[in-house]
């Protein structure tokens, strides 16, 4: 069974969990959502199975448009995370559950249902475990049961989330490959949610890499890695660290050095080198090198690897060095890039990501005004202005205190930047919490989340957090 995902969008309120998202996804495939957290995995999924409405868009299965089709006549199997067996039935009524509630036509005789558990309980390597109960399994064993529940309909597609984030790394291990022979030998069209970049590329034939609701690359495992299409992918898939270079078409300069170093993408005025640790070398200091200065040496499972500081910013490469021997902390060294790979632009690597207006005459500052507030009494981000306001508060905001009372760390660069609206979704920690998850709309009309103080204050952003738009 084929599945087409055409120009999807889902909101949440004002807030924006998938823009425009197009996917097709082949009979009999086995392919990964992948993205950090935030970035609308399990929403897309849970699009596709029917237990979310599209705000815009459709779900075709095959030439079928499932749309509209409610989630109990889709035909899926949904293996969920925290696996969501009922405790108190036995492995072998958790797996006959879903036959035992069709409608009495299309059910199974007794003597069907207990043969098809059986097999079910074969195929997933279980056996002999049909009596026990949820209790008295270990969590790959529970996750095997709950996948042999979502084979038991014979769905006509597979969708998991997460369905290996509660074990630990070697489980996890075992059932990936034992989920991808389980694949090979059923053929279900098959879509995994995950944020464990190995895990997507050993299981995967293809992976769909998201990131603020949007698809930013779909491919093999050898096509995001190789040949990543934005600085996002290359950040994100695998190890990787980058530096601020100029390139003038004919040499690379970093702080107006210029050193050697091949290269694929563009280098415009204001981007980005990045590579992988593999693909730097640690040498003498030389012209034409890259200078650094060790600042740490640490083991990882593959060898050694060091963190190198360059030039007089906060630029940090990572280098693989031998595991016998290696540079000191502290030692002066020069670097050879062997390739890297150039963007415009630093990666937006966090899920929250909100455009700055960037036109002239765009109002810009922390003194905007806000036109919109709901759900809480306005603060001093808004003046007083704004639905229900009542007199604005003489309370300290966070700008000033900080969370807690204590002030912000004086090493944090912080960003504000112009809000139309705050749509109060709740607090952390009752009513006397200093912050609650806020929707926000910026004056260029993108829409983010973000953690706002919720008894007023100014938004704050650290640079890590926001990417710009010239384009906004």
């Amino acid at each position: 069974m084929k599945i087409r995902v055409v120009d999807i969008a889902k909101d949440f309120g004002r807030t924006g969990a998938l823009r425009g998202v197009s996917l097709d996804i082949r009979d009999g495939e086995l392919i990964a959502l992948l993205g950090p957290s935030g970035s609308g995995k399990t929403t897309l999924l849970r699009v596709i199975a029917g237990l979310e409405a599209p705000s815009a868009g459709k779900v075709y299965f095959g030439d079928e448009d499932a749309t509209g089709v409610p989630v109990q006549k889709r035909r899926i199997g949904f293996v969920f995370q925290n696996y969501a067996l009922f405790k108190h039935m036995s492995v072998a009524d958790n797996i006959a559950y879903g036959l035992e509630v069709l409608p009495r036509s299309e059910q199974p005789s007794k003597a069907d249902i207990r043969r098809r558990v059986q097999d079910l309980l074969d195929l997933v390597q279980l056996s002999d475990i049909g009596g026990r109960y949820p209790r008295q399994l270990s969590g790959g064993q529970q996750q095997r049961v709950a996948l042999a529940r979502a084979l038991a309909v014979e769905p006509r597609v597979l969708l998991l989330d997460e369905p290996f984030g509660a074990l630990d790394a070697r489980v996890r291990k075992d059932l990936r490959r034992w989920l991808r022979e389980l694949h090979e030998r059923t053929g279900h069209t098959t879509v995994f949610v995950t944020h464990d970049q190995e895990e997507a590329l050993e299981l995967a034939d293809r992976v769909a890499i998201l990131n603020g609701g949007q698809l930013e690359q779909v491919g093999t495992a050898d096509e995001v890695y190789d040949s990543p299409a934005s600085a996002f992918v290359m950040s994100f898939v695998g190890d990787t660290s980058s530096i601020p270079v100029e390139f003038d078409g004919t040499r690379l300069t970093h702080e107006g050095k210029p050193f050697a170093a091949a290269f694929e993408g563009s280098c415009p005025t204001g981007g980005r080198l990045y590579v992988r640790p593999k693909d730097i070398e640690i040498c003498e200091v030389a012209p034409g090198r890259l200078e650094g200065r060790v600042v740490n040496v640490h083991r990882t499972a593959a060898g050694r690897r060091a963190r190198i500081a360059v030039g007089t910013g906060p630029v940090v490469l990572e280098a693989e060095v031998g595991v016998d021997k290696g540079p000191s902390v502290g030692e002066p060294v020069g670097l050879e890039v062997r390739i890297g790979r150039g963007f415009a632009g630093e990666a937006g690597i966090y899920a929250a990501r909100s455009r700055l207006p960037m036109s002239p005459g765009a109002p810009y500052g922390n003194r905007t005004r806000v036109t919109d507030v709901k759900g809480r009494c306005p603060g001093p981000l808004d003046e007083g202005r704004g639905e229900g306001s009542k007199a604005p508060r003489h309370i300290k905001t966070f700008g000033a205190a900080g969370k807690h009372g204590r002030a912000p760390s004086p090493a944090a660069s912080l960003h504000h930047f112009p809000v139309f609206g705050i749509e109060r979704h709740g607090s952390l920690g009752g009513r006397a919490a200093p912050f609650c998850n806020s929707s926000i709309e910026c004056l260029s009309g993108e829409r983010t989340n973000a953690m706002v103080p919720s008894r007023g204050g100014r938004l704050m952003v650290t640079p890590a957090f926001m990417s710009r738009s010239h384009s906004a």
